[in-house]
């Protein structure tokens, strides 16, 4: 008799317990923001409207957090892998890119004020952004899913510029292929690949912070390049003769936006921001 009324005060606080725990754990979940939200809340309190120095603790916590959101904390699912046919990078030159650009990006706004845009892009396969950069911009890019092919170059300093072909060489930073287990890549006004391309070699979606944001009006204008090997221009007389490789350098030469580049505007279903 005594031992089962042991039992059964085992049973009733093993009860009370199991719902006290509960109740915490519902409590700690109502009082949790989304990601997106902590994520909306550092950016405010991070960016004045300048791009941040790259070895500020605040990128470093930025990075930290955009590092942890998933397609789910924004309102995403992944893509079905099979939806269409990739051409890949390779076998592909700049004179057949049209086909691949043919497919719409689909672009969704979560945020945009003076000091930073938070968005996202969502990339088909083969789909293409082509070469462009970010005046006096710092941007963070986090791959929620899939894979995505980045080439990205800085500008040679002191400009080294071939006046009548108007072009100008750079650098290549960048030429690799990114998963959600990368580095975060975050690019700076003159350093980490300040003009890049991506190709979607799967369905996938990249998770944007920019900082300032585009704003024409004050020259932060989004401008589109086509690279060159470096041997297609000769140096000027007086230009210095590069360091390294010939293949780490490009000459960039600036185009009209592509005509076949299609972007759509898409609705953003992740939580609501509390701005």
């Amino acid at each position: 008799m005594l031992s089962r009324l042991f039992k059964a005060g085992e049973k009733v606080l093993l009860n009370l317990v199991n719902k006290k725990d509960f109740h915490m754990a519902s409590r700690s979940q109502e009082n949790s923001s989304p990601r997106v939200q902590e994520l909306y809340d550092l950016c405010k309190e991070t960016f004045t409207g300048k791009a941040p120095s790259p070895a500020s603790m605040a990128v470093q916590k930025l990075c930290s957090v955009l590092d942890s959101v998933s397609p789910a904390d924004v309102g995403l699912q992944e893509e079905d892998q099979e939806d269409d046919r990739g051409y890949g990078v390779s076998g592909v030159s700049r004179f057949n890119r049209v086909g691949r650009w043919a497919q719409p990006i689909t672009f969704l706004d979560i945020h945009e004020c003076d000091t930073f845009t938070m968005c996202i892009f969502c990339f088909p396969t083969s789909s293409v952004i082509p070469l462009h950069d970010h005046p006096e911009m710092t941007v963070f890019s986090k791959i929620l899913y899939g894979s995505l092919h980045v080439k990205a170059y800085d500008w040679v300093e002191p400009p080294c510029i071939i006046s009548q072909d108007k072009a100008r060489l750079a650098k290549l930073v960048s030429d690799k292929v990114i998963t959600p287990q990368s580095e975060i890549p975050v690019l700076y006004p003159k350093t980490g690949g300040n003009l890049h391309s991506f190709t979607a070699l799967t369905p996938c979606a990249v998770l944007d912070i920019l900082t300032p944001p585009y704003k024409e009006s004050v020259g932060r204008s989004c401008s589109y390049y086509m690279d060159y090997p470096l041997s297609t221009f000769a140096l000027e007389e007086g230009m210095k003769k590069v360091e390294g490789k010939e293949d780490e350098y490009a000459w960039l030469v600036q185009i009209d936006t592509p005509d076949d580049l299609h972007m759509r505007p898409g609705s953003y279903t992740g939580p609501t921001i509390r701005v």
